[in-house]
């Protein structure tokens, strides 16, 4: 994102109640095509700390963000409660235009967001997070919470990765997981998104896992080619020690529901404290219980946000945003 878009970005900021945390995501990071940057939507998480307030206090502010039925029926209490009962707890306002520019802004409050990026309880927004995104505030650290998010997802795409494979596969992998079972591939989403996401992103790809991928080289868990390729071969273990190892840095929520399909035993860690153990075979059917947790995972919430944010925008908007999804699956079908 180029320096005069992040002014403007703050300056749009001022016009918001405060938040505690804001990202932007998205192809307005890195546009494509310079030619289309300025009509390309800014989208940006905002994370407050009690989201009721905040929309309580943005309605007076800024009642043409949202959709008139939700202000007339129950403003701020209506829009927390679709978000949270019937989407992920994120409420979205999309084409919001100030000056000359169009944006999209989520809002969620910070428990949710935290407790989604630590445990994978929707992986919804871990999802994003696990993607590049530039943080503009960040009032709580989340940076360094999502730190943890970042192994984990780093962990599960090794799951899913044959013993040899290429940097972009490991980025294209990690970027996949949020994908899978998202209903809006089905009908609404480019077919080449992931590969998309990791081309034009993937020094900002490097630069988020790198540490990672240091470290589990130094656990010999990796290993990288030395070959002059502009993009050497990676190599990991794929033994059973190995996989135990991977699996235990996926999220408590993940393990725990890996645990009832597969298994568990107790067993004593180095402070004599007794811990629970998965079952695991192999690498193989480790993978495939994990792939099936986390399809099902962002099948439901996918499914949620979806309607959820079709009520809240109301009609028009829901089909103007809908339209230009499908009109991008289209393209991306026919090439």
């Amino acid at each position: 994102m180029e320096n005069h878009d992040e002014t403007q970005l703050q300056s749009f900021l001022k016009t918001l109640p405060p938040v505690e945390f804001c990202c932007v995501y998205g192809s307005s990071l890195h546009p494509s095509h310079p030619s289309t940057a300025k009509s390309t939507m800014v989208d940006c998480i905002l994370g407050v700390s009690d989201p009721q307030q905040w929309h309580s206090e943005n309605l007076k502010l800024n009642n043409d963000h949202y959709a008139s039925w939700m202000v007339l029926l129950g403003g701020a209490r209506l829009i927390t409660g679709v978000a949270d009962e019937i989407g992920v707890g994120v409420h979205f306002n999309p084409f919001v235009s100030w000056n000359d520019k169009m944006y999209k802004y989520g809002v969620v409050g910070m428990d949710n967001l935290v407790q989604d990026v630590l445990r994978w309880e929707r992986f919804y927004l871990s999802g994003r997070l696990q993607k590049p995104v530039q943080v503009l505030l960040d009032n709580l650290d989340i940076t360094n919470v999502n730190s943890v998010n970042l192994r984990a997802a780093m962990s599960a795409a090794l799951l899913l990765l044959p013993s040899n494979f290429t940097e972009e596969d490991l980025y294209a992998k990690i970027c996949s997981l949020s994908y899978m079972g998202d209903v809006r591939m089905l009908f609404a989403e480019d077919r080449n998104k992931v590969k998309k996401i990791v081309q034009g992103q993937f020094e900002l790809f490097q630069s988020m896992y790198k540490p990672f991928i240091e470290d589990y080289e130094t656990k010999e868990l990796l290993r990288r080619s030395l070959s002059g390729n502009p993009q050497p071969y990676i190599s990991q273990d794929c033994g059973l020690s190995a996989a135990q190892s991977l699996v235990s840095y996926l999220p408590p929520m993940v393990r725990s529901q890996m645990g009832m399909k597969l298994g568990e035993k107790k067993a004593l860690c180095g402070s004599g404290r007794a811990v629970h153990d998965i079952v695991i075979g192999s690498k193989d059917e480790a993978a495939k219980c994990m792939q099936s947790i986390l399809r099902r995972k962002v099948m439901v919430s996918s499914a949620r946000q979806a309607v959820a944010g079709l009520i809240a925008v109301g009609g028009i908007n829901g089909m103007r945003y809908l339209g230009a999804k499908m009109s991008k699956a289209w393209k991306s079908w026919r090439s």
